[in-house]
């Protein structure tokens, strides 16, 4: 697909705002090393070697019944290698990630009782439950970016599906539309995730669904707007006069005229996910236990107002990542500017 030229300058200008440019790398980067998060910081190892069988524990479950235990019974690796049997065994082996530890695993040789202060063991320290929250910080970023992403995508989708067909057809869909949207504009969010996730439980389905319901709305605005002033365009008439179809004349002729609001808008959107869904785990709404979250980890810090690593590091964190949003964000709107589009025509 060729690119307008309008498209290559914006992308260039964006380009050339380093600020902007280099916070998207180091977003996108770390979203990358968190993918393979699994490999990096795991209690489970990447290869066994036992009874000249390999397995790969990373990657798939085993039962007992492959190291000689129990089919019911779940092998714990770390314990397994220090077992006899297994050491004992002919050219028996197990490789550990960089970082021998999971998530929600309890490290128990500390000086001490959790949450234990920053060592070069652990580096950001343990917390209240004797988990390493550097791992915690890591894993969480994976979520909490995993989430902010399927939100803004999904309520981008159904929010400009709907705001176009509201400028679009205008009449009676458009009324009654605006009257749905004012509805759910009055419905508080908070209290629908309290009494859906009292019902149904705050999995990470339901919330993102909850998410979807809700964040739809603001972008709808703008794309009835966008559509309702390119109703009238001229190239519009004339597709509209040789026969084109309704559908295609809305996606395929108008909506590429109406990308900058979406374009716009979409780091803004990332902010408000994440930083919603910290709040909720923060208030305890979010998340179940024990999935690893930074809004959880600042409320163990209200629990523990002396252990100050439990707060700083996730706040720090979040304040990181959302100010590197905020530069991608910055930098995409002075790119996509409409104004520089005007003086170009």
């Amino acid at each position: 697909m060729r690119l307008s030229p309008i498209t290559r300058r914006r992308l260039q200008k964006f380009k050339e705002m380093k600020r902007a440019y280099y916070s998207l790398l180091i977003l996108l980067g770390l979203y990358f090393i968190s993918l393979f998060a699994n490999f990096i910081a795991n209690d489970q190892p990447l290869l066994v070697k036992y009874e000249g069988k390999y397995y790969f524990p990373v990657l798939r479950f085993y039962d007992g019944s492959h190291f000689g235990l129990s089919p019911a019974e779940k092998p714990v690796y770390k314990e397994l290698k220090a077992s006899p049997a297994f050491a004992e065994g002919t050219g028996n082996f197990m490789v550990f990630p960089p970082i021998p530890y999971g998530p929600n695993e309890t490290i128990r040789d500390l000086p001490g009782y959790p949450p234990t202060p920053p060592t070069r063991k652990n580096i950001l320290g343990t917390d209240d439950r004797g988990r390493d929250i550097f791992i915690r910080l890591l894993y969480g970023y994976r979520i909490s970016f995993s989430f902010a992403l399927l939100i803004t995508v999904s309520s981008m989708t159904l929010g400009v599906i709907i705001g176009a067909l509201q400028g679009y057809l205008r009449g009676w869909f458009d009324l009654t539309m605006q009257r749905l949207i004012e509805i759910f504009s009055t419905l508080p969010f908070l209290y629908v995730v309290i009494i859906v996730g009292s019902s149904l439980g705050t999995g990470f389905l339901t919330l993102l669904l909850i998410f979807i319901i809700f964040d739809w709305i603001g972008i709808s605005y703008y794309m009835r707007s966008e559509f309702l002033r390119l109703r009238e365009a001229q190239f519009v008439e004339a597709a509209r006069a040789l026969g084109v179809r309704d559908w295609k004349i809305m996606f395929r002729h108008m909506l590429p005229n109406a990308l900058t609001p979406i374009i716009t808008f979409l780091p803004f959107s990332l902010i408000g996910a994440i930083t919603s869904l910290s709040a909720l785990d923060f208030l305890g709404f979010g998340l179940p236990a024990p999935t690893p979250s930074w809004g959880e980890l600042m409320r163990q810090g209200m629990g523990n107002i002396f252990s100050y690593w439990l707060s700083f590091f996730p706040v720090l964190a979040l304040f990181g990542v959302l100010l590197l949003i905020a530069f991608v964000g910055e930098g995409v709107r002075e790119a996509f500017d409409p104004r520089e589009y005007q003086r170009m025509e």
